[in-house]
């Protein structure tokens, strides 16, 4: 596997580290468990870092030094690619001729390795996307930088040289398919999933003490990277909008943000803060920093609803982790979301960002306890559509796929 730009061994939550992060060490765990072998290689950012990394039995992540440890934003990391490709091939030239089977690539900057390695060691490409710049441009957050032409081309370039391409969701694999002109049969979609040993229901008033929370709080949660695109921002004014319309709220109401600064929101790191003490919300926000996953299934199982207002998710794993607390989720109709969260079932979907139409779907969530057990109990039962091992077993068929479509194409 290559995973250029963040590692999977990186907290989630913060930079440049994710939902990818999640998704590239946890399938790389359960593929380990069918008996795979797995290197993932990545940048090193640290000169600290020790070369090989056993993060798992048979998953090893492999660092590359390529440019500077730090001070690189992902936007400089094009000019690395040749540095990185060339250590990767280094890597594997040591190692016994046809060391590896396949390269699976995450994100367009991977994926131009992973072209690389492809012919070089006449091995399959499958790539997955996890965000595509042209989806990205089309629902710009207020604020927000549109990707640059140079990523659009690179990942029309990986598509085009990509063996199979793995889709989180069907919205996804037609985004390819119209957008990039991808060819159907080499697509395949597979739905991440969610670790349900550690994402699981927890006796909400021991989780609230635990975690300072009042227990009988209307506790509404964000988690995830503080950046325009996942609209941390919509949960605050709409909570303004709670307040303002039922003052009698705020002796309750709790918000947790769970996460840290990322992308163009590392530009401006306090905006968020900022404009909680510009909308009044200073009292019933928390700003916690990111966690690992078993204290974030806590937070997750502690609250009444977590919110995930972003403008484009490719799958929304923070979605899929809430429900498997238990806990219901308000998020925005958009990409995987529309997948992940069962409007009426296991969440609410709200089709805009306007504040007042996120203060509706809250609202109802606050004054209709039975309607949140029931979506609570939605929640869970949805959760257990996804897991990894199904995950595991699904990439495991297209990586068999792709080796029969590479060798298909060498006999024409």
């Amino acid at each position: 596997m290559i995973s250029l730009h963040t590692s999977p061994l990186d907290q989630p939550g913060t930079g440049d580290a994710g939902g990818m992060n999640v998704y590239v060490i946890e399938l790389s765990r359960r593929l380990a468990a069918q008996g795979i072998a797995v290197d993932v290689f990545t940048r090193a950012t640290s000169s600290e870092l020790p070369p090989v990394v056993e993060a798992f039995d048979g998953v090893h992540v492999r660092h590359i030094a390529a440019g500077p440890f730090e001070g690189l934003t992902k936007g400089e990391l094009p000019g690395q690619l040749c540095a990185f490709a060339r250590e990767v091939l280094r890597a594997e030239a040591s190692q016994p001729q046809g060391h590896y089977d396949v390269v699976h690539s995450h994100y367009w900057l991977s994926g131009q390795v992973g072209a690389l390695a492809r012919d070089r060691w006449g091995v399959p490409l499958v790539h997955t996307m996890h965000t595509m710049a042209k989806v990205k441009n089309e629902a710009l957050a207020v604020g927000d930088t549109p990707e640059p032409l140079a990523r659009v081309i690179g990942e029309e370039q990986v598509v085009e040289a990509s063996d199979l391409l793995i889709a989180n969701t069907d919205l996804e694999a037609k985004q390819l398919i119209d957008l990039y002109a991808a060819d159907p049969h080499r697509v395949e979609v597979v739905h991440p999933g969610v670790d349900l040993s550690v994402f699981r229901p927890h006796d909400k008033a021991v989780v609230r003490r635990e975690l300072g929370l009042p227990e009988d709080a209307i506790v509404l949660m964000f988690a995830g990277r503080i950046q325009p695109l996942k609209a941390p921002d919509v949960l605050l004014r709409a909570v303004s909008v709670l307040l303002d319309r039922d003052p009698s709220l705020r002796s309750r109401l709790v918000v947790p943000i769970v996460g840290g600064p990322s992308g163009s929101g590392l530009e401006h790191p306090e905006s968020l803060a900022q404009l909680s003490a510009e909308l009044d919300l200073d009292d019933v926000v928390r700003f916690v920093p990111p966690v690992a996953q078993p204290e974030l299934a806590r937070w997750c199982a502690a609250a009444t609803a977590v919110a995930v207002p972003s403008f484009n998710e490719s799958f929304g794993l923070v979605a899929v982790e809430a429900q498997a607390t238990g806990t219901p989720v308000v998020a925005a109709a958009v990409g995987g979301l529309t997948t992940v969260v069962a409007d009426g079932r296991s969440g609410l979907l709200v089709p805009t960002h306007d504040a007042h139409d996120w203060a509706d779907a809250l609202r109802r969530l606050i004054d209709d306890p039975a309607l949140a057990a029931r979506l609570g109990a939605g929640a869970l039962e949805q959760a257990r559509d996804f897991s990894w091992e199904r995950t595991a077993e699904r990439t495991l068929e297209a990586y068999h796929a792709a080796r029969t479509l590479m060798r298909d194409e060498m006999s024409v």
